[in-house]
């Protein structure tokens, strides 16, 4: 199974009834109600083939959110299921992470390690067909129903990249993906490197557990630390939350801002900072979506750490799933998200400190610029 985004940013489970809106009891919302009824019985009466009355309906709501953006879908009761083990440390699939942006099927990421990054998928890879079926206006849920399978099987996907005058092809045989959160060593005396390749339910523990590990063996509290958020297309928001809160002694950390007080609201830090190292400098590309541009908004905004890389990704939007009856539901945008600054993340994306296109990501500084100007930038803080 391939993921959703943690796209979306954040999986809210929320009781419809929080979003009931005063609009119900406008006229024109019950005329529109009315027209709706009427024209639904009159395709069950007079259309040349018997339709079913549920298909019909499930037809219509899928059409409403076709009108919204592209995060904003409904959801069967196996689409449930699904965001569930989203949040797990494993799945089946090929491991990328997909959203539609400017209409097309797009690859956020790949996942670390998975056959997707395996094969050469790169992030802002445009999705053209899967399995041989066109990928033009197909929506999120659609396409992973479609990328999706048992491990073993494969799947044939085209992608067109930018820069490459011919799309390319790829066969991806799918397996079972661990997600290995977290990767720490010991740069140097006094310097650290975690990666940190998406936010699931224990990622932060994970971090906190790796960044003692590396002061037991340095021998003393670490002086600097590269954090690497390259290719995390995210995850939990709360885990990126948490984390921040680890770096930031005081102050806002996000900035959610929605219609209602249902759905707006501010996080600030506690007292205290876990992660008191003084020189952090974090790594980010195309590929750090959602819940990574929340934390390395929040580390650049505080003050707290040097941004190095290029330009993230841009999604920076709330997606609350709230139950229908028959176990379906709907995901919906209800939220924007806001670094501390008041910086809109959605299609903006985080900017760097310092801007350094990459050929690498594996904290090899003789082969990774990225890393090699963070490890600089850390020992010149």
């Amino acid at each position: 199974m391939t993921r959703f985004h943690f796209f979306f940013i954040v999986y809210v489970l929320v009781p419809a009834f929080l979003f009931s809106t005063p609009l119900l009891a406008k006229e024109n919302m019950y005329r529109g109600l009315y027209d709706f009824a009427k024209a639904l019985s009159i395709i069950e009466k007079n259309y040349v083939e018997e339709v079913s009355s549920e298909n019909l309906t499930q037809s219509a709501i899928n059409g409403m959110f076709d009108s919204l953006d592209p995060y904003s879908v409904y959801l069967s009761s196996e689409n449930l299921r699904n965001l569930e083990i989203g949040t797990m440390g494993e799945f089946e699939g090929i491991g990328i992470e997909i959203t539609v942006r400017d209409g097309l099927l797009t690859v956020i990421s790949p996942i670390e390690g998975s056959p997707a990054q395996e094969a050469g998928v790169k992030s802002g890879d445009v999705i053209v067909s899967i399995d041989g079926e066109s990928a033009e206006k197909t929506n999120i849920v659609d396409a992973l129903d479609l990328i999706r399978g048992r491990a073993g099987t494969e799947v044939d996907i085209i992608v067109r990249r930018d820069g490459n005058l011919q799309d390319l092809e790829f066969a991806i045989t799918r397996r079972i993906v661990k997600l290995r959160s977290v990767e720490s060593k010991l740069i140097e005396k006094d310097i650290g490197y975690i990666k940190l390749s998406q936010f699931h339910r224990d990622s932060a523990d994970e971090f906190l557990s790796s960044y003692r590990r590396l002061e037991k063996e340095n021998g003393a509290k670490l002086l600097g630390l590269v954090l690497d958020l390259r290719n995390n297309p995210g995850g939990l928001l709360e885990q990126a939350l948490a984390l921040g809160d680890m770096f930031i002694d005081e102050g806002l950390i996000l900035d959610v801002r929605g219609r209602t007080e249902h759905t707006s609201k501010e996080y600030f830090a506690g007292d205290g900072m876990q992660v008191p190292t003084s020189n952090v400098a974090v790594i980010v590309n195309r590929g750090s979506a959602s819940a990574s541009e929340v934390l390395a908004g929040a580390l650049k905004d505080s003050g707290r750490a040097k941004i190095v890389g290029t330009r993230t990704f841009g999604k920076g939007s709330v997606q609350s799933v709230i139950e229908l009856s028959g176990k379906t539901g709907v995901k919906i945008t209800t939220a924007r998200l806001f670094t501390p600054k008041g910086i809109l993340i959605d299609d903006k994306g985080i900017e760097p400190d310092i801007f350094v296109e990459g050929n690498g990501s594996d904290g090899d500084a003789s082969a990774d610029l990225q890393f090699a100007k963070a490890l600089e930038a850390v020992k010149c803080m």
